[in-house]
């Protein structure tokens, strides 16, 4: 296991309702969506990156993405529902 450092969050109390509905980790439950947030800024930053060297990425290239990620070609509807 990783090592921890306990910080002091304050969030609205109807959000800590509701993620005690959730979960009765809420550490962890806010732990995974932080590790989250993280993991999309770093590939956000990477994409934009790529894009800067190299040029918008094509349609074939977002359709071959696309295909890999949601396993169909046809995702328009699960992409816009992201």
């Amino acid at each position: 296991m990783s090592s921890t450092t306990r910080i002091t969050v304050t969030l609205p109390s109807d959000q800590v309702a509701e993620l005690r509905k959730l979960t009765d980790n809420v550490s962890g439950y806010v732990a995974e969506a932080v590790a989250r947030q993280i993991r999309h800024q770093l590939l956000g930053d990477d994409l934009r990156r790529h894009e800067e060297e190299h040029g918008p990425f094509s349609d074939e290239e977002l359709t071959e993405a696309r295909t890999r990620i949601f396993g169909t070609a046809d995702s328009s509807k699960s992409a816009n529902a992201a």
